[in-house]
């Protein structure tokens, strides 16, 4: 059985403000151009379908769009809640789709039923987890003690009474302690949100969701697709990717990704401002790419971001990186004032702020802004 393993689409997501609508769509496009070409039997989408558990309207018309060309091409589709979707929204409708062999997985009740495929191997059992916290697990079983996440889960799997003489795939949306995280994340502070690999063993393929950088966890088999897009400028190395499995008889189980290329890349470009506005430095790349400038000019440059923008006009963030940015930022003792001339007090000031002492022309400007402040005084 071959099915593609995807995560983390975060449908309706903005970037640094900028709506991602229009570049989530042309991606799910070449999705399913990877799906025409790999002809697989299930897609499965691991979570955080939508970035708010309250989505927008055009969100969810994308969603719905790409689950009905989905089942136009008669695949089988599991889509579990993640820690970004209200799990009702998810579920609902799951019983009427169920008959179009679109699964949308409920809410979480302790008992999680797999769904049954065959193949020329046998069958293979299909369990869908959504995202759960140890409260989640509690609430359900209020004698048990559980009080972390790995616990929670442990309980959870123990509950499924899995046979582990058929072949078995989970799909579920959680931390799994060692995987690499991208930092668009949400995640737990001090990592109390960690699941550890052992509580899948039972399992021949675990389909994750949660984090955005396609990795294994432990071993091959234990996989995040992660996004299909990059969601911050910490992904900007990042290769996003869809991940397609083959599962042969029980525990033969073949991976490959297949790489996503984006309508608009996000990455840094890096320099003074006279370079990067210079025609050989653009030309041949892709200026509508969302950016992080960061220039390394020692005087701000006026007016630097409008100006930009002529030129690379998705830039996001706009940063400098001098000798003034680069010291600590910190004044260890006041100056001393006797016998300075306001002038001179204001230019330790300057000097201690930014590393550097004022220019000519800055003196000019504080000294004349100075006599007209004394004069208006008097």
């Amino acid at each position: 059985m071959k099915f593609i393993h995807l995560s983390d689409l975060h449908i309706g997501k903005r970037f640094c403000e900028a709506s991602l609508i229009e570049d989530q769509e042309y991606i799910l496009n070449n999705i399913i151009k990877v799906i025409d070409e790999e002809k697989p039997q299930a897609v499965i989408i691991a979570g955080d379908v939508y970035d708010k558990a309250v989505p927008s309207a055009e969100a969810v018309q994308l969603f719905d769009d790409f689950l009905c060309r989905l089942s136009e091409r008669k695949l089988q589709v599991f889509v579990i809640s993640g820690n970004h979707d209200s799990p009702e929204r998810i579920a609902f409708g799951g019983r009427l789709m169920n008959k179009s062999g679109i699964y949308m997985s409920p809410v979480y009740d302790g008992c999680i039923t797999p769904v049954e495929i065959n193949d020329e191997y046998g069958k293979v059992l299909v369990y869908m987890l959504p995202f759960i916290k140890p409260a989640h697990v509690r609430n359900i079983f209020p004698d048990t003690e559980i009080q972390g996440y790995t616990e929670a889960l442990q309980f959870v799997i123990n509950n499924m009474n899995i046979d582990t003489n058929c072949r078995n795939i989970l799909i579920t949306h959680q931390f799994v302690t060692g995987a690499e995280t991208s930092g668009s994340e949400e995640l737990s502070v001090g990592g109390s949100d960690n699941v550890d690999v052992s509580v899948f063993d039972a399992f021949d393929y675990v389909a994750l969701g949660h984090i955005h950088r396609a990795q294994k966890v432990g071993r091959e088999t234990v996989r995040y697709s992660g996004s299909p897009l990059k969601y911050s400028f910490a992904e900007c190395n990042h290769k996003k990717s869809v991940t397609v499995t083959e599962m042969g008889s029980k525990g033969e189980v073949g991976i490959k990704t297949i790489e996503l290329v984006p309508m608009r890349e996000v990455r840094e470009i890096k320099g003074l401002y006279s370079d990067i506005t210079r025609r050989d430095f653009y030309a041949g790349t892709n200026c509508n790419d969302y950016l992080h400038v960061i220039l390394t000019d020692e005087e701000d440059v006026p007016e630097a971001l409008g100006k930009l923008r002529v030129i690379y006009p998705n830039i996001r963030t706009l940063d400098y990186d001098n000798k003034r940015t680069r010291g600590s930022g910190i004044i260890e003792e006041a100056c001393e004032v006797a016998n300075k001339s306001p002038l001179d007090i204001f230019g330790e000031f300057y000097e201690k702020r930014n590393n550097q002492p004022m220019s000519e022309v800055q003196k000019d400007f504080i000294k004349g802004l100075i006599e007209r402040i004394e004069e208006e005084m008097k």
